[in-house]
This record gives C-alpha cells, sequence and structure tokens, in this order.
C-alpha cells in the first residue's frame, strides 16, 4: 500500500495539473470503487474549480469552490496518471511502462487547462467520497485520526503524552493511526533502525514514570520527520504498483537500510550482524538485532 510519502509525492504531481482549473467533464466508469461513489459523482464535480490540493496521512484532498472537498484513498493499487494536450504522461525520469490496463481506468478527470487526470486502481481497494469541507474533520474518514507525522506537531512531548503508560509494542503503536496518521511500515521500519530502537519494545518505554520524554523520543520525533522527508524528496518509495503520476518510479527504496533486507548484511559500521525479519500483527517488521537491542530502548 502506498504509505505517506507516495502520497505527499501523488499530491505534488497532480497539484499543477489541477490547482487553479475546473473540472470540464467527469467520466465515472463504475458505481463503485472499495465503496459505492457519492450520489450525482460526476455531476457535483463538473464546472467547480479546485482551490486547493491538500494531504491528510495517507488521503488526498481536493478543496472545490463548492465548498466540498474530494477525499481520495489510493488503497492498495490505485494510481493517478496525467496526460496533457497528447503527450502520454508528463516528463519524468526512470519512466514505467503502465501498460495496458484500461479496463482500470476507473475514473477521468477532463481539466480546463487541457489536462487529463486518470485513476486507475486494478484490486479497486482506493475510494472516492464528496464531503463539507466544515464537517471534514469530524467526517468518518478523519474523525478518529492521530497528529501528522510530518511538521511541528510531531515532537519529543507529543510522542510521551501518546505512549504513556503504554505496553504495545513500539511498532504497533507508531502504527496506529489513532494516534499518528499517515505512518506505514516501510518507514516505521526504517525510523526504528536509524533510532536503535527494538519494534518490540514497549511504547511506554519513551515516557519517564512523569510522562515527560525520554532522549530517545526526541530523537524518534526527528528521525521520522527525517526518513519521511527524504522519502518525499526521493519521490517515495516505488514497491510493486507504485508510481509517480508522470509514470516515473520512485528510488528512495535504494536508501532501505533494513527494510526487505532480511538476512543481509547490517550497513551499520563495525556491527556484524545481520537484518532479521520477525511478524507483527501480521505484518513483517525488519531490524538489526544487534543494533536494536531491547536494552537500549
Amino acid at each position: 500500500m502506498p504509505e505517506l510519502p507516495e502520497v505527499e509525492t501523488v499530491r505534488r504531481g497532480l497539484e499543477p495539473a489541477m490547482v487553479g482549473a475546473r473540472f470540464t467533464k467527469v467520466i465515472q466508469r463504475r458505481p463503485d470503487l472499495r465503496f459505492p461513489f457519492p450520489e450525482r459523482f460526476a455531476e457535483r464535480l463538473e464546472g467547480q474549480e479546485i482551490t486547493a490540493l491538500g494531504r491528510r496521512a495517507k488521503y488526498l484532498l481536493a478543496d472545490l469552490a463548492s465548498g466540498e472537498v474530494l477525499v481520495m484513498h489510493l488503497g492498495m493499487s490505485g494510481r493517478f496518471l496525467v496526460t496533457k494536450e497528447g503527450a502520454t504522461r508528463m516528463p519524468g525520469e526512470f519512466h514505467h511502462e503502465h501498460g495496458s490496463l484500461g479496463a482500470h481506468d476507473h475514473v477521468v478527470f477532463r481539466i480546463s487547462n487541457g489536462a487529463t487526470v486518470t485513476y486507475n486502481d486494478a484490486r479497486r481497494f482506493g475510494f472516492m467520497d464528496l464531503v463539507p469541507r466544515s464537517t471534514l474533520e469530524t467526517s468518518k474518514h478523519f474523525a478518529a485520526m492521530g497528529i501528522e507525522p510530518l511538521g511541528n506537531e510531531l515532537s519529543g512531548e507529543t510522542i510521551a503524552r501518546l505512549f504513556q503508560g503504554r505496553r504495545t509494542p513500539l511498532k504497533a503503536a507508531l502504527l496506529d493511526q489513532r494516534l499518528i496518521a499517515g505512518l506505514g511500515n516501510i518507514y516505521v521500519c526504517e525510523a526504528l533502525f536509524r533510532t536503535g530502537l527494538h519494534p518490540e519494545a514497549p511504547a511506554g518505554s519513551l515516557a519517564t514514570k512523569d510522562g515527560q520524554p525520554t532522549d530517545r523520543a526526541y530523537q524518534l520525533a526527528a528521525v521520522i520527520r527525517d526518513v519521511l522527508a527524504e522519502a518525499v524528496e526521493a519521490g517515495g518509495s516505488t514497491l510493486r504498483d507504485h508510481a509517480q503520476v508522470d509514470g516515473s518510479l520512485g528510488y528512495f527504496q535504494h536508501s532501505f537500510r533494513v527494510y526487505d533486507r532480511e538476512g543481509e548484511p547490517c550497513v551499520t559500521p563495525d556491527c556484524t550482524s545481520t537484518v532479521t525479519r520477525l511478524v507483527q500483527s501480521g505484518r513483517s517488521t525488519f531490524y538489526c538485532p544487534e543494533c536494536q537491542k531491547r536494552s537500549s530502548s
């Protein structure tokens, strides 16, 4: 599933093609994706100006002049492809052929600036919704959602407050979208490795008995922001189905230090251990048992 950096990469790719322009034609090729489309979906979009394109966790948010927000989630395999005035895709490096997937082009947006934005989703786990901006934060999509991991809201103090007293494994707590929204398996593995924290350490170990953040809490907050920012700058991690809107591949996966490197030597200088995989809540966790000892938390 695309994680926060991939979604932010897509947002940045879509922004110049959509913001400030209008939907001139919306072609909806099926009644549903993961969920049914909202009533009169195409009708409510056509003629509307896109005033802003934002992101909340792993959701894309297109603000409309009508006061509604087009909420979009990529699911497992969703992608947007942009074509403009005859060009097959916008310029980009590391080109990845889209292939003959026209049958999976479920929504086509014709834009007033000449661009066409196509939503393709072979597995149909993505979805779209229309929500009034005034009730967006209390809507079913966001009412129980935690803080954003990018920006100043994530801090050592915040981590200590959220995790105090929790015996939940640290990795599970970081993946809990009710606490911190948008973190996914890949970048949590990478952040824990860089911080030297064991994924099974109790989440509450990052707070003192009186609720103050430990040094590792401050370090983890900074590392999470750094890892996500690096991945966004690199264009996200292209794994399986994901590609940028211009069809190009991201390349942050070449910088993975532990993720998907089971059995390979640890990259830490002078460390003689190898990357190990364990399963937590049905997901693979990759870590170095030497650099991330339980006692180091």
